[in-house]
């Protein structure tokens, strides 16, 4: 039996699945060869669909012009865009509810709005060299100054940097009465003292760039902190939640996809006068890929309707890391096994196998490690007990 998923998620389901299978899978091929760009009018097309879908404002309130669709809903969504290579699905950015909770009136206008019309961009510069699945650490640092912050630090991998025009960036209050707290801050991208110093490649071919950036005395109006002195944590943990659900719904969308293909290549490849479908080693591998993505897509389901249920944070939190944890390991799984049926045409560029099975490789390392979520997990579990995380 399937989750029971409402018509109105079914319909979502539908017209995501479409968007993908018709409009940016049919690309994959053209972006891996041309270092993941697509032709300007292909790319633009994308977008412009994405926004009349309504991709770029799901999770923003109705009052501001957003759907308001549930964490459920918008897990759905993302598992069909799963399926695409080459990150094509992100061609817009997203308006989270978390930005109109800890944004005011002027900053939501000119920061938050434009995500979902498509006419700004933002990038999350929030990693550092010795800080990157444990925000805590963070060095870079927020010096109040009459009407302004200085700004002193370094940001690696600053995803979608080159497609931004501002960051939304995580310091560490230097002095005063919240010395040490943490804030966020949007800084334009061409603000002066930002500087990119690393655009280094990486395993997947992207058209978003992960750059490094050095932020040398740069002055940003206090008008720009998001919310107050210490809220950063906060609202960090937030947008956590909402990656780490997201992450989780794309790999069941990958593993769905790579097990169809896999089942479809098995049954019409002949070896030794048979279908390898046929051999028990080649049954086993999709029957244990059926089954982990099964068990994947139900806690990624659940953990999404534990926040649509309002459950407690802290609890819905840790689902969150239960299922990117087990998710993006069981995709990870699942793309092995499918290159291994596949052979020497899974190993090949051109074909999605051999894309997931580098692209999927980072979803066990950003917004928080394997390792990370494996501590968030263990530390639920000693403070609140089991029958309090699952019942």
């Amino acid at each position: 039996m399937a989750y029971p998923l409402s018509e109105s998620d079914l319909e979502w389901q539908r017209k995501s699945r479409e968007y993908t299978e018709k409009e940016l899978i049919p690309w994959e091929e053209t972006a891996e060869m041309n270092n993941g760009e697509l032709p300007p009018e292909v790319a633009e097309r994308h977008k412009r669909i994405g926004i009349e879908l309504g991709f770029s404002k799901m999770d923003a309130p109705v009052e501001y012009g957003g759907l308001g669709l549930s964490a459920l809903t918008q897990a759905v969504v993302w598992e069909q865009m799963g399926r695409v290579t080459n990150a094509l699905c992100w061609a817009n950015s997203e308006a989270q509810t978390w930005m109109f909770e800890a944004c005011n009136k002027e900053q939501i206008d000119t920061f938050i709005k434009p995500l979902m019309d498509g006419t700004r961009r933002e990038c999350y510069a929030i990693t550092e060299a010795e800080a990157g699945s444990d925000p805590s650490e963070l060095k870079s640092t927020a010096r109040r100054d009459g009407d302004s912050y200085v700004i002193n630090g370094e940001k690696w991998f600053v995803t979608s940097a080159n497609k931004a025009d501002y960051f939304i960036l995580q310091a560490v209050i230097e002095d005063g009465s919240n010395s040490n707290q943490q804030a966020l801050f949007f800084v334009d991208i061409d603000a002066p003292g930002v500087t990119m110093t690393d655009n280094p490649l990486f395993g997947h071919t992207f058209s978003s760039h992960h750059p490094t950036y050095q932020f040398t005395n740069v002055r940003v109006p206090v008008a720009n902190r998001i919310g107050s002195e210490g809220d950063g944590m906060g609202f960090t943990k937030s947008w956590f939640r909402h990656e780490r659900l997201m992450i989780a719904a794309r790999c069941c969308g990958a593993a769905a996809r790579l097990i169809e293909m896999a089942s479809e290549f098995a049954q019409k490849r002949i070896v030794s006068g048979q279908p390898i479908s046929e051999y028990q080693m080649i049954q086993a591998m999709l029957s244990d890929s059926v089954t982990e993505l099964w068990a994947a897509r139900l806690m990624t389901y659940e953990a999404a309707a534990l926040q649509d249920r309002g459950a407690d944070l802290s609890v819905v939190h840790t689902h969150c890391s239960m299922a990117k944890l087990y998710a993006s390991e069981m995709s990870n799984r699942v793309v092995d096994r499918a290159v291994q049926i596949f052979g020497g045409r899974g190993y090949m560029r051109s074909h999605p196998a051999e894309r997931f099975f580098r692209e999927l490789r980072v979803d066990r390392i950003w917004e928080g490690t394997s390792e990370i979520q494996r501590l968030i997990i263990a530390r639920s579990l000693f403070k609140r007990g089991l029958d309090k995380i699952i019942g």
